[in-house]
Order: structure tokens, then sequence, then C-alpha cells
């Protein structure tokens, strides 16, 4: 299996070195030249395997450079510290299945690839005696998973941006409570979309990267995709053992389009998937762009569900690259358009193609709150705000027969203030927060500027 860009300028390389890359060289975002298609015989296995032993299937049909025994063992460390022996559980609750993505170290969907990605990191440098600096922009649970994922590992540094202020407070304390030395958390005055394109920019200075050695953690990581396709298989699988029905729709809270496109993957591998509904919350930029083919920066509001408050989407240029038939000029046509105006065009002809595998609906905080709320007095089941937004698009949207599965993508406990709003308690607190407030602190404030970013990593790298 090989790697190439969107942007066509880079092709050919293997899984380690697109890991290692990170943002491709030429401003685009990796991709293997052709996804693999599941067979009827595996379609027919995968349901009975454990989440290890199917991660291990699902990631070797995208990795021919690292041994089968290698590959199992990353696998099986990474989901060791995971808090269900299932790792990532399917749990019915009223009409919906709740896929539960929050039972890794720091509560957050996140973890499931992170942890993956910080041992793949490990093990690729410790192959060459050589060292990392990772660079990444979080909108509240990247940075504590990818911090999660490397910290005290050897060779590594890790720099994290999150916008001051702009994320809920467990959110920041389980980064500015990791006080390893090669952890640094920076709080930029400023939001998430500068963070992200402050992180683009470094990375598109290839002397800097080259210099400083530089690694990406955010979902430009094609690792981190690859990472998430694997739950919706599981999910997939046990929903069909116990329904028997062979499709279902997946209901998905999104603002970076890394989740949800990482179910598109496994729709175009071959998985039943009949739908996937994308979910936002005020942030609507993508929603918008299914329902009305417009996709134009607005300004980022702030909302109950900070993990998506978010306009540009860095993995959308990668669902961009299949809707454009994988003409690699006209994306780059594409986004020099986009950075003049903020806007992207879509033909009737792509329109229609959008709706063929997507339908949106975006959620605002006043219903956030009536949906946990109601959720919980017909099921007892606490969402979390960013969960509710996508239960609340399911029952929103027409679902025909099939199954519905919402991806949980936090536990409620990350965000007690909002789910004391909806239910009139805090929601219970799982053993991993304990204390959380009183432990030593460890964090920046900078201007959000990438100079100033550049300056910092420049002190401070390996």
């Amino acid at each position: 299996m090989r790697y190439l860009s969107t942007r066509g300028q880079v092709r050919g390389i293997p899984f380690k070195q697109a890991v290692m890359m990170g943002l491709a060289e030429d401003g685009g975002l990796l991709l293997p030249e052709s996804i693999p298609q599941l067979t009827a015989a595996d379609l027919a296995e995968f349901p009975a395997l454990p989440y290890p032993e199917l991660a291990y299937r699902i990631l070797a049909k995208f990795i021919d450079d690292i041994p089968a025994g290698d590959l199992k063992s990353l696998i099986n460390r990474s989901y060791a510290n995971f808090t269900h022996p299932q790792i990532t559980p399917v749990v019915r609750q009223g009409d919906v299945y709740i896929l539960e993505l929050f039972h890794g170290p720091t509560l957050a969907f996140k973890d499931v690839a992170l942890q993956l990605l910080g041992n793949l990191f490990e093990y690729l440098l410790a192959e060459t005696g050589e060292h990392m600096n990772i660079l990444g922009a979080t909108s509240g649970d990247t940075g504590s998973a990818a911090i999660y994922g490397v910290r005290g590992k050897r060779g590594i540094n890790i720099f994290i941006l999150h916008p001051h202020g702009k994320v809920s407070k467990v959110q920041e304390l389980q980064m500015t409570t990791v006080t390893d030395p090669n952890v640094y958390n920076l709080a930029i005055r400023g939001t998430f979309d500068d963070g992200q394109r402050i992180v683009k920019e470094i990375f598109g200075d290839l002397e800097f990267k080259k210099r400083f050695a530089l690694g990406a953690v955010n979902s430009i990581n094609w690792a981190r995709v690859l990472a998430q396709v694997v739950y919706y298989v599981y999910a997939w699988g046990q929903v069909q053992t116990a329904t028997g029905c062979q499709e279902v729709t997946f209901s998905v809270p999104t603002g970076n389009f890394g989740d949800i496109f990482a179910g598109f993957v496994a729709k175009r591998m071959g998985v039943p998937i009949r739908r996937l509904i994308l979910a936002t919350n005020a942030n609507n930029i993508l929603a918008r762009f299914v329902n009305a083919g417009d996709y134009s920066i607005g300004e980022v509001h702030p909302t109950l569900s900070p993990s998506m408050d978010i306009q540009v989407a860095s993995n959308f240029e990668r669902y961009l690259y299949y809707l454009y038939g994988e003409d690699s000029g006209k994306i780059c046509r594409a986004f020099a358009e986009f950075g003049k105006t903020g806007r992207l065009e879509f033909s009737a002809k792509e329109r229609r193609e959008i709706g063929n595998t997507f339908a949106a609906h975006d959620v605002d905080d006043a219903a956030i709150l009536e949906e946990i709320g109601s959720f919980h007095a017909a099921t007892g089941y606490v969402l979390d705000p960013h969960t509710a937004v996508g239960v609340r698009a399911a029952h929103a949207l027409p679902c025909d027969d099939a199954p519905v599965i919402c991806l949980a993508t936090a536990h409620p406990a990350k965000f007690p203030e909002a789910v004391h709003r909806a239910i009139g308690r805090d929601p219970l607190r799982p053993p991993s927060l304990a204390g959380l407030e009183e432990r030593p602190r460890r964090c920046e404030t900078i201007e959000a500027a990438t100079a100033a970013i550049q300056a910092f990593v420049e002190q401070h790298a390996l």
C-alpha cells in the first residue's frame, strides 16, 4: 500500500513515511492510493472478532511495512488501558444505539486513535534513533488525548495549542495538569481556527519542519483517520448481530470532518452503511455544505459543545478529493479560490452525490440542553453536549428502517456545567478525574501568531 497527496505532488510513499510526514509536503493531505475492499468473507467474520483483532485485520489492509507481530503488539498496547473490555461498546438506549467512544484515558473518542499514534511514533523513532517535536492544535479533546498518548515517551516533545478560555474547564485541566518534561501546553489568544491555521502554516515551512523534525497529531495525520475506521466496522458488526439488519446509519457529531470521514472510508471499503448523518452545532459550515452546497466561512460562535466550535474543517479536503473524482488539479484550484474568497461552489451533480452519502442537521445550544434532558428522562442515560448534537440530529432526520448508531464522542463528566443545566445535577465523575483541580499545572499563554509559536518551539524543541 502506497500513499499520495490530495494535491498531487507527493505519491508512492509507504505507510511509515506517511505517518511521520503528517501534512503532505505539497500542503495537501495524505490518502491511500486505493481504498481496500472488504470481501463477503470479511463481513461474515468481522462481527465475531474482539476489538483488537478487528483493528489488526482492518489496519493490516492499509499497512504493509510493519511486521504483523509488531503491528499486533502496537494495537494491543494501545488499548490495554481502556476501561471497558470491548474498547468501544455499543449500547441500546431508547430508539438509538450509542457507540461509546469515551473509555480511554482522557474520556474522549480521540483516545482511540491517539493511543495508537503515540505508540506508532515511539516504534518508528526507535527504529531510526531519531527524535520528533509534535505540534498540534485542539478545540478541546485532541490536546489531552495527544498528550496522554506521548507523555513521557523517549525522543518526543509535544506542543499543543488550545484557544485560551474557549475549552471546557475539565478539558483545560486534563491538558495543563500533565507536567511531564516533554509536554508543552500553549493557550493562544484566539480561536481554534487560529491554532489550526498556525499549525498548517508552520508545517508548510518545510525548512522549519525538517530542522525541528515536526510531527502531526491532528487529524491531518492519516493514521488518526485510519484508527477511527475500525470502530465503524465494529459498531456495524455489533448492531448487525443484535438486530439482523444488514445496513445501519451513523449519526456523527463533527466539526473538523475527521470522524465522519473515517465513516466515509468504512462505507467505501464496503461496510453496509446506508447514510452518514453529519451533525453540527451552531457553527454549521458543514451542515450548510450538505444541505445547501454552501461551504463558506462564518464567524465562530462559542457553544456548549466547544470541540465543534470550528469553521474551517481540516479533513474536508480529503472528502473533496473523492467528490472531485480524485482530480488533484481541481483540488489545488478549489483551495486557491477558497483562500481568496472563503467560499467553495458545487455543481448540481456534486450536490446529488453529496446527498447520496450524507444527511445533515445543525443543533443550537437550546436544543442540546433539551435533548440531554429529554433523553435522560426517557432512558436514564446522560449524554455529553457533543453526543447530544448527534442524537438530536438522528431524531430530526428520517432514517427509514435502518438502525441508527450515534457516536458518543466524550464522557458527560467532561462537561458538567452543561449537563447540570439540562438534568439538574452533575454527571457522575469517573476515577480518572478525581482530584483534577488540585493537581499541579503548567501552561503558557501566548499570542495567536505563527512567529510566536515558531519561536517557542525553537526554544524548547529536542
